[in-house]
């Protein structure tokens, strides 16, 4: 079992054409999710590397193929239009790669999400992938490993450095999420925590959070309550000036909330364990395992 892909998934990707659309619909087909169409208006009737329909729109690319997820390489002016066609159509998963879309965009995206039977990842995200079944994103394929521990972080660096320390260590992963860092997204880490929990595959899992927001704070709360599974964190800008933002649009502290001490206060108050440095991630969810076994 997995969480949200696995190898019966079905993906569309919008912006099929595009350089960066081009290049990843290519990686996450060549590692073995079932790519069966693009997007892009104006392309409709051509095919992709002379195997993959392209269609002008997601309605057509959904009543033709059964696309039930979908990635999008939209560029930003377009790209909340590109996530609310594809929820319209109903498709499940939405993952939204791009960075930059207009946070009054992500607004109006945001409303329509509250109501919507689809799942956004994103936008500004490397994707999700269940190794050895599917990817859906930008993340390098090799470094993971199938398994029994799941990943979470609004970093993509960030994620494939953990993924890479879970990897060297023997522990594979059943899904990796990239929720991705901007102010506006469409799944938190609280969804995941509760995804994580609730599946039967998923052992133990990791939380990579940063400065900005009060999102770890509610997963922390949650998980203190709910959740038995251990749980290793890291929490990236300790070292951040207030008020600046740091990499991530979402990444920035004010009104003396989301800084990186009140995130791990919480986390530790959960029974989390919390890594000091991203180089020991892997280390630290190792000792959360060992510590539930006592």
């Amino acid at each position: 079992m997995s969480v949200l892909i696995d190898k019966n998934t079905r993906l569309l990707v919008q912006g099929i054409t595009g350089n960066s659309g081009a290049f990843h619909a290519r990686g996450c087909r060549d590692y073995g999710t079932s790519v069966v169409a693009g997007v892009t208006p104006g392309k409709g009737g051509q095919k992709f590397d002379d195997t993959i329909p392209i269609f002008d729109t997601v309605h057509e690319a959904r009543e033709a193929t059964g696309c039930n997820a979908t990635m999008i390489f939209v560029p930003p002016p377009f790209a909340a239009d590109g996530i609310l066609e594809a929820a319209d159509e109903g498709i499940e998963l939405i993952v939204c790669i791009t960075e930059g879309i207009p946070v009054t965009d992500m607004m109006r995206v945001n409303q329509v999400m509250c109501y919507s039977k689809s799942r956004l990842i994103g936008p500004n995200c490397p994707g999700i992938i269940t190794p050895g079944a599917a990817k859906i994103g930008i993340m390098p394929g090799y470094i993971h490993k199938p398994g029994r521990i799941g990943v979470v972080s609004r970093s993509g660096t960030l994620t494939y450095e953990a993924v890479w320390q879970l990897t060297s260590r023997g522990l594979g992963q059943s899904t990796c999420i990239g929720i991705g860092g901007d102010p506006i997204n469409g799944t938190s880490h609280l969804d995941c925590a509760r995804m994580f929990a609730e599946d039967p595959d998923t052992d133990a899992f990791i939380l990579i959070g940063e400065i900005g927001g009060t999102a770890e704070e509610e997963a922390a709360e949650w998980i203190k309550a709910n959740c038995d599974k251990p749980v290793a964190a890291f929490i990236a800008g300790a070292t951040a000036p207030p008020g600046r933002r740091m990499g991530h649009a979402g990444a920035i502290i004010s009104g003396g909330k989301g800084t990186a001490a009140a995130k791990k206060e919480a986390l530790l108050d959960a029974g989390i364990l919390v890594s000091d440095s991203p180089a020991d991630m892997g280390e630290t969810l190792i000792k959360a395992i060992a510590a539930k076994k006592r």
